[in-house]
């Protein structure tokens, strides 16, 4: 067994997980059981460098806010502002600008573009929507950003509402942002009048937005409308996201994390319209099974971005998840011999790439028992989700450096 094993693995790079796919996907996800860690994201940053260099990708998209990204994309691209402000503003999640792998993964792409051609430049994307564990931005960034990229190239008498009544029916931000509505849905104003009011207009900006199609792309660039577009799907996730903070039903926090996920995927397409992703976030947002975690109010299940993508690209979408050996730091130990993590970690290597459909093969109906973490943040790869994953990254032990 432990031979058959061996022989499903191979260095980590990226000729080795292209080697496990038929074809070069549009989206390519890279999956993490674990935040925080400059091991991990180091890996992302050599794969994505490699992928860049061998297989003509040109876009990152990490699990982060998706508006803050653009300040990231800006400053790749075309020099905009400087290092350090990027890093302060243009992360969301308290991790993710002060760590070090993604200051370097940013510092390579600017320099990757300096003298490049349009075409041949990499680009920057946050994926995920303005939103926290603890609560949601307000939608004024969102709507306020397309209501604007409209009236500054249509008839005024074509859009449905001026700046000053969006700006009224926003009122505070305050009022969006308000962490405790995560616990209490009486604190939201997502089901107020003026929510509902903003929510259709919303609607009938981003209606506008796709009816003036021809014209916006004869008057404006690819970009700008694209960014257009990314504002419309915000706003409208956001709104639709505070309606359901409202919400008091045993499914709130289910639909919650359904609709967040929702806002991921839009993203991801859009992106994967304009060629080659590599995407980059916690394996239970990439998995093609239902994910599960468990909230104060019980067990839950939704749908990740990845199934959501990959229902609609089919062999377009690849899924590679990660999974450790000891995380020691968290009081992650080696893990036991008879789950999957137990069996990779007897391999020599350091780190490698499984191929999950020979191991499957390999292990025939002898599946290794699902491993427990004493630990909230690593979530242990789920041996049943085997079969539909199309590789396996395998660190044997991560230290925060």
């Amino acid at each position: 067994m432990a031979t058959d094993i061996q022989d499903t693995a191979h260095a980590v790079d990226a000729a080795a997980v292209m080697a496990l796919l038929p074809a070069r996907p549009r989206l390519l996800a890279l999956g993490e059981p674990a935040h925080g860690q400059d091991a991990l994201l180091g890996l992302r940053n050599d794969v994505f460098r490699q992928l860049v260099e061998q297989e003509g990708y040109r876009t990152i998209a990490i699990e982060s806010d998706c508006l803050k990204g653009l300040i990231v994309d800006d400053y790749v691209t075309s020099g905009t502002g400087s290092l350090d402000d990027v890093m302060e503003r243009g992360f969301s999640h308290e991790w993710f600008n002060v760590c070090a792998p993604n200051r370097e993964l940013v510092r390579w792409m600017r320099a990757h573009n300096e003298g490049r051609p349009a075409s041949e430049r990499v680009r920057f994307a946050g994926f995920d929507g303005p939103l926290e564990m603890t609560g949601a931005a307000s939608p004024r960034e969102a709507l306020t950003a397309l209501h604007g990229y409209l009236r500054a190239h249509l008839d005024a008498d074509l859009l449905p509402c001026t700046a000053e009544t969006l700006d009224r029916l926003l009122g505070a931000d305050d009022r969006w942002t308000d962490a405790a509505v995560m616990t209490d849905p009486a604190r939201s104003v997502g089901r107020s009048a003026e929510a509902g009011r903003l929510r259709l207009l919303a609607d009938d900006l981003v209606a506008l937005l796709d009816e003036q199609t021809p014209h916006l792309l004869a008057v404006t660039s690819r970009d700008e409308w694209d960014r257009a577009r990314l504002y419309g799907r915000t706003a409208t996730g956001l709104l639709r996201y505070h309606w359901r903070t409202a919400d008091t039903s045993p499914s709130r926090m289910a639909r919650l994390c359904a609709l967040r996920d929702a806002m991921m995927a839009r993203n991801l397409l859009a992106l994967a319209e304009r060629g080659p992703v590599l995407v980059h976030a916690h394996n239970s947002h990439l998995q093609r099974e239902k994910s599960t975690v468990r909230m104060w109010e019980g067990p839950i299940a939704w749908w990740s971005a990845g199934a959501l993508a990959g229902a609609r690209l089919a062999e377009q979408y690849a899924f590679v998840a990660t999974a450790l050996g000891t995380l020691r730091e968290q009081g992650v130990d080696a893990p036991p011999q008879d789950t999957l993590e137990g069996l990779l970690y007897a391999l020599p290597e350091d780190r490698c790439v499984i191929d999950t459909r020979r191991l499957a093969a390999v292990l025939g109906d002898s599946r290794p028992v699902p491993r427990r973490s004493p630990w909230f943040g690593y979530a242990p790869f789920d041996p049943a989700h085997l079969a539909s994953t199309d590789g396996l990254v395998f660190v044997k032990d991560v230290s925060r450096s």
